[in-house]
């Protein structure tokens, strides 16, 4: 051959394509991201089957509980007095005359026994500046001064350790006008005798 360069023996140089770092350079990028998202995907799983790192308990954390309002039975309690068995001493604190009497005559109607009728002690005459003075003795406090109260709305109520028998006295003072409206006394008797029994919240899930 005739060219400038002479091959001489029986080898001949092999011709190499030149290398396309192009490629190597995509499948490095490409790798690391299958190796990123697949590594974020076993954390994501890791992360489902123990729940966050939390801890779980069989009550729950309680935001799914609810509060339930159930009502309580009433206490047990002596049934109270009906107004037949309570006598009433109706006294005139006042220097109104004639309202003992009315007063007394009005009570009687309404079932309750009638013992004295007339002014009051010299203790409380002229004294009483409210509707009235309910007396009794300590046993009266929650059973018979509660249902004569139901006559007399807003009268006090006081008791004597050293009274005897079981009377009590409906003293009138200044500011009385006049009993309660029958009706409103009847009613007002009516829910003493059966009150309501007190709701009470618990709270549970």
């Amino acid at each position: 051959m005739g060219g400038k360069y002479r091959i001489k023996g029986n080898k001949y140089p092999r011709m190499r394509r030149p290398r396309r770092r192009g490629r190597l350079v995509v499948l490095t990028v490409a790798s690391v991201v299958v190796l990123g998202v697949g590594g974020w995907g076993t954390l994501q799983l890791i992360d489902v089957f123990t729940g966050g790192g939390r801890k779980a308990s069989a009550a729950g954390d309680g935001t799914d509980c609810g509060t339930t309002t159930k009502a309580s039975p009433p206490p047990s309690a002596e049934p109270l007095p009906q107004p037949r068995t309570i006598t009433v001493n109706v006294l005139n604190a006042t220097t109104r005359a004639g309202l003992a009497k009315k007063t007394a005559d009005e009570l009687k109607k309404r079932g309750f026994k009638i013992g004295d009728v007339g002014n009051a002690t010299e203790q409380y005459d002229k004294k009483v500046k409210g509707t009235g003075l309910l007396l009794g003795p300590a046993a009266a406090l929650d059973t018979s001064l509660p249902v004569l109260g139901t006559q007399l709305p807003g009268a006090e109520r006081r008791t004597e350790a050293a009274r005897k028998g079981a009377a009590v006295d409906l003293v009138i003072g200044d500011g009385f006008k006049e009993l309660a409206k029958k009706p409103d006394a009847d009613r007002a008797l009516t829910e003493l005798a059966t009150p309501e029994p007190a709701p009470t919240t618990k709270k549970g899930c």
